[in-house]
């Protein structure tokens, strides 16, 4: 017997951008555990949302570039398609009151035309390094951006990968209790972690705190010329 087709969604109607923060003890939620408690909050909050079509329709959510489990971040970024147009400032506010505490919808604004993934080149984060010989760390980055290529290697779903984590650094300066990095997206993604690995590559005897402290102060598109991050809302309006 042949087996029935599933129902076919409809479109959605409008595409709402959200800007989402991960502060406090929340950093160490998940990027499953964030969607979990998103989508009880999208239900919680009354959103129209539309579904996907097929035996296992899900709610139409995109998220971009999220950050690891256990770093803070103050731009963190998803899009979600609605069966009836909304009020951004009301389902930002009925959503963040419906959220876990520490895990924060900052900005919610209707979706331009264009993939999110595009508007997201490039990342500034905050590094904290309580404990390091900072002397040392300075030391080891100078030799880091001397360096043309420096490879380090990373557990992945697929296995160990090794990659090059200078390439993608824009900018790298000390701060009074660790760094300050603009790190451009590449494919395999570096991230910051990535960095200090690095780090440790080009002086082997330089200890750093495990964990850091790791913060995404902002994420947008990349000028690579003058390692400028603009918010992704307003490049959408230029």
């Amino acid at each position: 017997m042949a087996r029935d087709q599933p129902e076919q969604q409809a479109p959605p109607v409008q595409r709402l951008r959200i800007r989402y923060a991960k502060r406090g003890r929340a950093r160490f939620t998940s990027s499953r555990d964030f969607s979990r408690a998103f989508e009880r909050a999208l239900r919680r909050a009354g959103v129209p949302m539309a579904y996907s079509s097929g035996f296992s329709p899900h709610p139409r959510i995109s998220y971009a570039n999220a950050c690891a489990t256990g770093a803070a971040s103050e731009a963190e970024y998803c899009e979600i398609g609605l069966t009836a147009p909304c009020d951004p400032d009301r389902v930002r506010e009925a959503l963040d009151t419906a959220m876990p505490a520490g895990l924060d919808v900052v900005e919610v604004w209707v979706a331009p035309t264009g993939a999110l993934a595009d508007r997201l080149t490039g990342s500034h984060w905050s590094v904290r390094l309580p404990g390091a010989d900072l002397v040392r760390v300075e030391a080891a980055l100078a030799t880091f951006l001397g360096s043309e290529a420096v490879e380090v290697q990373r557990m992945t779903k697929n296995g160990l990968r090794s990659f090059d984590a200078r390439g993608c650094v824009v900018s790298a300066t000390m701060t009074p209790d660790g760094l300050d990095l603009v790190i451009a997206h590449v494919t395999p993604l570096v991230r910051p972690d990535d960095v200090l690995s690095a780090l440790v590559a080009v002086d082997d005897a330089l200890v750093l705190p495990d964990p850091p402290v790791l913060t995404r102060l902002s994420q947008g598109v990349l000028d690579h010329n003058s390692g400028r991050i603009t918010d992704p809302r307003e490049e959408a309006a230029s």
